[in-house]
């Protein structure tokens, strides 16, 4: 509030954001009392959160340090580790004595610019620092196509579709910083191998599988024999079945996004 005060000079407004801060909040149907901090979620949670390490902007500023800051999350620049090291002793009290912060200290830590992780995004060196994407951020979208692209929840091809056009689109433009063509197109071979063997446990019967196999232009006798396989869905995604009947234009043509695809789109219009 003594800083909201130093700018803002109308006394109903600091009234207002006062009363906010202690009207207390409802969780699991039970209100409870604020006693300290905003409520997360709040609308008023990311303004204020800003105003206060706006003090710590400045306060970095007046030090003479480099550094970026996105939200809660701050990375600073040092020319070496012993000059890291002798800014997080110094800087650590000024956030818990005069901003009144709680520092996360499993998260902050002193390390080589390769080793960091910001936003989703690492660091590599080549003729100056350049961008690429951390690797938990990679098994996290691994992980989100695996859940879109699963039997187990119930969706039809038109929601699946949607869903990962909509998750792809999204995550490729906020990643499209990095250089990631080669990743895109080794993640495209193991999505387009999901999108396959969604496809062959969707035909589930035989006689099924070899109308359609025979459809897409496969020979009677070979849609035959794969039609009536022992092996199992990940296997017979990889075949050569498959990749010659459900080939990646008719993917496309189906409208499914491929992720090499969108990516080379984001650089276009980047």
């Amino acid at each position: 509030m003594e800083v909201l005060s130093r700018t803002i000079k109308d006394g109903r407004v600091i009234s207002l954001i006062h009363r906010y801060l202690q009207a207390g909040v409802v969780v699991e149907n039970k209100f409870e009392q604020t006693a300290v901090g905003v409520p997360q979620g709040g609308p008023l949670s990311p303004l204020l959160s800003n105003i206060m390490l706006n003090e710590l902007d400045k306060e970095l500023e007046r030090r003479g340090h480099r550094f970026v800051r996105y939200a809660d999350d701050l990375l600073i620049l040092c020319k070496s580790k012993r000059a890291a090291t002798r800014t997080m002793e110094n800087l650590v009290p000024y956030i818990k004595q005069r901003l009144f912060l709680k520092v996360n200290r499993d998260k902050s830590t002193v390390a080589y610019i390769r080793q960091v992780k910001f936003l989703g995004y690492s660091f590599y060196m080549h003729r100056g620092c350049r961008l690429r994407i951390h690797l938990k951020s990679v098994e996290k979208m691994r992980t989100r196509i695996r859940e879109l692209t699963a039997r187990s929840n119930g969706w039809g091809n038109a929601r699946r579709k949607e869903a990962l056009k909509q998750f792809i689109t999204g995550w490729v433009n906020y990643f499209k910083l990095a250089e990631m063509r080669t990743l895109m197109i080794e993640m495209d071979e193991w999505y387009r191998r999901r999108l396959r063997m969604v496809f062959w446990k969707q035909w589930k019967r035989v006689g099924t599988k070899q109308a359609n196999l025979i459809k897409l232009g496969i020979a009677k006798s070979k849609a035959w024999e794969y039609a009536n396989t022992r092996k199992g869905y990940w296997h017979v995604a990889n075949s050569w079945i498959l990749s010659t009947s459900v080939t990646n234009d008719r993917l496309r043509d189906a409208g499914y996004l491929l992720l090499t695809d969108c990516y080379l789109n984001a650089r276009k219009l980047n």
